[in-house]
């Protein structure tokens, strides 16, 4: 039995930690905060997520607290047309294999930290790694706490920050989008008849967008509206008043802005990642999650390429403790591609697909609304229609 340090409680951390218990290891999960928990609002699982949290051991977990989408709405948010819809009942998930949903954050790691108890995960909080050192076939991790831990592999997945990442890749800060979100949740008894959906609405306006899909059993409403605005100051988690959000997105089609206009208690952000590196893998060390491959929002990816690694570590590291090094090569060969053209793609969709003006924005919508229902099935079959995370 190998014994496993897993750095970071979040989402990608826990998915890790339960990935390496379900392979028979002895895993200990080091957090940050004193307690394991989550904040956010929602997520989109595609169906590649749902095949993970399937190997995992926690599809049904998650699959029963999250709300399945029927469609994937594209819109003009200055004229209001639909411009575009991808259904993703029926053939899409008989081509795929699993739903679209989307999920509280919560409510997903929920799922994983719960399934990490019952798999005898060791959960430590108060712990946040700040370096690691190796010697003799065992890493030894120091924490900000003054601690130290030792086992034979240690996992970063201490997020888009994560000081693993600093000493193994020492890439410096993540890199600043430019891109300031906002976001709010709001109860759907307030929406509404005619406004509720059962889809992922997206109204690309020129230099910003708007998205909005339901959670929570249907029974609120998550709000994530975005500024293509230059910013070039991190903020992360800050409140902001309606009347500034309103200001940002003035102009936006009448149904866009009266759920906008039911927006409270916003919070800003402003997005980060980083560029796609070659190598996150040190010996016993390797990166997971956002400490790996942080990724813009717009591909809607993040977790899923998250719950993706988790998947092939668990399967790489089914191994005689002496081959470790070896397998977390292959590991990061087998992930190194896939995970770098979704981020690409996740800034490519940012700056052309959802910001363009005029001209730009009437060739996209002309370009989009030609695609039938199969081809836009084709265009995201090699994200969606994964399935197998340890041979791609």
């Amino acid at each position: 039995m190998t014994h496993i340090l897993v750095a970071g409680g979040g989402i990608g951390g826990l998915a890790a930690a339960l990935g390496q218990a379900r392979s028979g290891h002895r895993v200990t999960v080091l957090e940050g905060r004193p307690r394991f928990a989550e904040i956010g609002a929602g997520i989109q699982l595609a169906p590649n997520a749902f095949h993970a949290l399937a190997a995992l051991g926690v599809r049904d977990a998650v699959a029963g607290r999250a709300d399945f989408i029927d469609e994937l709405r594209f819109m003009d948010g200055m004229s209001g047309e639909q411009v575009t819809a991808m259904p993703l009942t029926g053939g899409y998930r008989a081509r795929f294999g699993n739903p679209y949903a989307v999920v509280h954050r919560a409510d997903l790691h929920r799922a994983l930290l719960d399934g990490c108890r019952d798999a005898g995960v060791e959960l430590i909080g108060g712990q946040r790694v700040t370096g690691y050192e190796q010697s003799g076939g065992h890493v030894t991790v120091s924490t900000a706490a003054g601690e130290r831990f030792r086992a034979e592999v240690l996992l970063g997945a201490d997020g888009l920050r994560s000081a693993v990442r600093e000493q193994l890749v020492g890439d410096g800060p993540p890199r600043i989008s430019g891109h300031t979100i906002y976001r709010s949740v709001i109860p759907m008894s307030e929406v509404p008849e005619e406004l509720r959906t059962r889809s992922v609405t997206l109204w690309a306006g020129p230099g910003r967008h708007f998205v909005h899909y339901p959670i929570g059993g249907g029974d609120y409403l998550n709000l994530a509206a975005t500024r293509d605005d230059g910013a070039d100051t991190e903020i992360t988690g800050a409140p902001a008043t309606r009347d500034h959000v309103l200001s940002e997105f003035a102009g936006l089609d009448d149904s866009a802005r009266r759920l906008l206009e039911l927006g409270r208690d916003w919070r800003v952000w402003v997005l980060c990642d980083r560029d796609p590196v070659e190598t996150w893998v040190d010996g016993r060390v390797a990166l997971a999650g956002d400490a790996a491959h942080p990724m813009l929002q717009y591909a809607a990816q993040g977790a899923c390429m998250a719950l993706e690694d988790a998947v092939t570590l668990g399967t790489v590291l089914r191994c005689d403790p002496a081959d470790v090094p070896q397998r977390l090569e292959k590991y990061n060969g087998v992930r190194r591609e896939r995970t770098a053209r979704t981020t690409l793609t996740a800034r490519w969709m940012g700056s052309e697909l959802y910001h363009p003006a005029r001209g730009r924005a009437a060739a996209r919508n002309t370009l989009l609304a030609g695609h039938s229902v199969d081809d836009l099935h084709d265009v995201v079959s090699w994200l969606h229609g994964a399935t197998d995370f340890s041979t791609l």
